[in-house]
């Protein structure tokens, strides 16, 4: 019989919650990813490329007269095939750092395998070329016309050509946006940066935002301040969730999870949520189960899944006890 696997049930209350570094629920302002992309010619297909099209054609043509070449009529070949090129410039990036790229056909390429990519530049959105790239083709081991053939990589393929000027030394204050948006992490956030800093220097403006002021002793040591506040310990507050695959039979839960008193019958099974604890027991058949209001949902999913219950009976049950009141949790399916 198949059942529910609960991955994570956090039971209704926050004391037993692990406290989380500041570095992994926030991101600071300004300190981000930027995409990079560009349009490139990968050569040395064995057949396995466009065979012509006029995008690829046109590429070819500017190709050999860049190169000092003026072919007078059409070049079309299957050991060609267009791309598209992308990457990820990290935040302050530095002139010769290298990127990882990934290379995407865009024609009628069946394969990219045992390409090279011709140099390509790659911009950012203002326009501007922040890094150059080129090399072999890695396909990570699939073998020729297979699925996916058509992606490939350049491990370390890139090279930064452009820096992006964050001036983070001078800056006289940051913004910590929160990952995951919530009141009352925010205030978390803003209590134990004051109380560790000794001053009134963080601001929680809203549940996305805490603005923090750079004392005056670390003026121009922003990096050593960053070191120290990231890894301030805060106990990350959660909305009450309930997430169920139909597919495979998983339940993810988080938050402060609460059953309120509740009697429901479903089929053969009777559930019973009382404000003392209780016991199972069979009565005329049918199974009858006695919930302690303080009991956790890793509990009530395993007597169920003891009793039989199947996934589709358990997302009944907790639509139910969603509808009604008793289950104090949002319920997504997926």
């Amino acid at each position: 019989m198949k059942k529910f696997v609960l991955l994570l049930t956090l039971i209704s209350t926050a004391a037993f919650a692990k406290p989380s570094r500041i570095k992994d629920l926030v991101s600071v302002k300004g300190v981000r990813e930027n995409p990079v992309i560009g349009y490139g010619l990968v050569i040395g297909l064995n057949g396995t490329g466009d065979g012509g099209g006029e995008i690829t054609n046109t590429s070819l043509k500017r190709m050999f007269q860049k190169l000092g070449l003026n072919p007078q009529s059409e070049i079309s070949s299957k050991n060609v095939a267009a791309v598209i090129v992308t990457a990820k410039l990290p935040p302050f990036a530095r002139i010769g750092q290298r990127l990882d790229v990934t290379v995407s056909s865009i024609g009628d390429a069946s394969s990219l395998a045992g390409g090279t990519l011709l140099v390509t530049p790659l911009k950012a959105g203002d326009g501007k070329i922040y890094a150059v790239t080129s090399g072999q083709l890695s396909i990570g081991g699939l073998e020729q016309g297979k699925k996916f053939a058509t992606t490939a990589k350049i491990p370390g393929g890139a090279t930064v050509e452009r820096e992006v000027n964050l001036e983070f030394e001078n800056k006289k204050s940051l913004r910590l946006s929160l990952n995951n948006p919530d009141f009352t992490t925010s205030a978390r956030i803003e209590k134990i940066i004051n109380e560790e800093l000794g001053g009134k220097y963080a601001s929680a403006k809203d549940a996305t935002t805490v603005d923090l002021i750079i004392p005056v002793h670390y003026q121009r040591k922003v990096v050593h301040l960053m070191a120290i506040v990231e890894n301030f310990r805060v106990n990350q507050d959660n909305k009450a969730k309930i997430i169920i695959n139909e597919r495979t039979g998983t339940i993810v839960a988080g938050g402060e999870l609460v059953l309120q008193p509740v009697a429901i019958s479903h089929g053969d099974l009777t559930i019973e949520v009382k404000g003392e604890g209780g016991g199972a027991a069979g009565k005329n058949g049918q199974s009858l189960y006695f919930v302690d209001q303080k009991t956790t949902l890793n509990d009530l999913v395993k007597s169920l899944n003891a009793f039989g219950a199947t996934p589709e009976d358990l997302i009944s049950i907790f639509q139910a006890l969603k509808n009604n009141g008793s289950l104090v949790a949002d319920i997504e399916l997926i």
